[in-house]
């Protein structure tokens, strides 16, 4: 093993669970894990010379060790990266990251009101997921969402992308390739996200002529290949868009499938764009352009958001933080517009 010990290698040597390592340093071991297990974890970790990083702040989180992380889509591949961030960030200070999917505000208000867990991250939530029975006094981050959901609350933040000015860019980037008849395929998903997106496609897009559909973007690759298929295969050549928005890489992979299916080249033909960057654009044929929203950033700004959250003195814990940035990456599956 090379580098700073983590709880995983503790759990690994111990031949435990993460959260059982998270629970014997956070104090709660002597309640929920038995002698013998608790003492095979301080032995493994002292052969590893693993300490928490910040025991102190571990403590003011609370006694279980645990957090819990609520995603729409468990199978969206951002939300992995923002698990690997959260999780990283854990870990250092010997806490535990637990995922929920397709939650609504009722399961998630007894999950936060249960003691299992010392804090909450909510990320990128449906408006209809979201209710007022939160308690207030576990930390609450809220993650690629609405401010105004923490506005008023002592113990909650949002920590925001900037994904409006991110769609804003890649918008700029086809109309500065000279591209004025765009696709967009467009989320139906309720969420400040999407509103974001949307907002920075109008304002980007505006004098352009632009064609709409709808999408769900938790309905995987076969709704995105459906909404493509809307797109681009129901109007003739002369109508057809000449470059394509995406609300997500997810989509984007669809508008690939259908481009295939349709004899359309990318870019030659057809202009793509997606916003995410997930692990798969970059092996894209041709490798795709799109936004880069720092999941794994967005994770661990929760988790420490959380640790500051949990502070006995008000004037400890942190102002709104502001939005993280977003980045165009371009690669192959974009190209100058050449029916002008």
């Amino acid at each position: 093993m090379t580098g700073r010990p983590t709880g995983k290698d503790v759990a690994r040597v111990a031949g435990v669970s993460q959260a059982t390592v998270s629970l014997v340093f956070s104090g709660a071991a002597a309640a929920r894990v038995s002698g013998p297990t608790r003492e095979r974890v301080l032995a493994a970790a002292s052969e590893l010379g693993y300490a928490p990083q910040a025991a102190g702040r571990q403590l003011r989180l609370g006694r279980t060790g645990l957090l819990l992380l609520a995603v729409p889509n468990i199978l969206g591949p951002f939300f992995a990266r923002v698990l690997a961030g959260a999780q990283a960030e854990a870990e250092l200070d010997g806490l535990a990251v637990v995922v929920s999917s397709g939650w609504d505000h009722a399961t998630l208000a007894r999950a936060a009101r249960s003691g299992q867990y010392d804090g909450l991250l909510i990320c990128s939530p449906d408006d209809s997921q979201l209710g007022d029975d939160l308690p207030d006094a576990l930390p609450t981050v809220f993650l690629d969402a609405d401010p105004a959901l923490s506005a008023g609350h002592a113990r909650r933040r949002t920590q925001e992308l900037d994904v409006g000015g991110g769609m804003a860019a890649a918008v700029s980037h086809l109309r500065g390739l000279g591209h004025t008849r765009l696709g967009h395929l467009r989320s139906v998903e309720s969420a400040h996200t999407f509103r974001a997106r949307q907002a920075g496609f109008e304002a980007a897009a505006a004098g352009a002529e632009v064609t709409e559909v709808g999408v769900s973007v938790n309905g995987g690759l076969e709704a995105a290949r459906a909404a493509a298929r809307a797109l681009l295969a129901s109007v003739s050549q002369q109508d057809r868009p000449r470059a394509v928005v995406c609300d997500d890489d997810v989509v984007a992979a669809g508008v690939y499938h259908v481009a295939a299916e349709l004899g359309l080249r990318i870019p030659e033909e057809l202009s793509v764009v997606g916003i995410d960057n997930i692990v798969a654009a970059a092996l894209f044929a041709p490798a795709l352009t799109t936004v880069d929203l720092p999941g794994e950033r967005l994770g661990a700004a929760g988790v420490r958001l959380l640790a500051a959250l949990a502070a006995d003195e008000a004037q400890a814990r942190p102002a709104q933080p502001q939005p993280l940035p977003t980045a165009l990456i371009v690669r192959g599956s974009t190209a100058p517009n050449t029916d002008r």
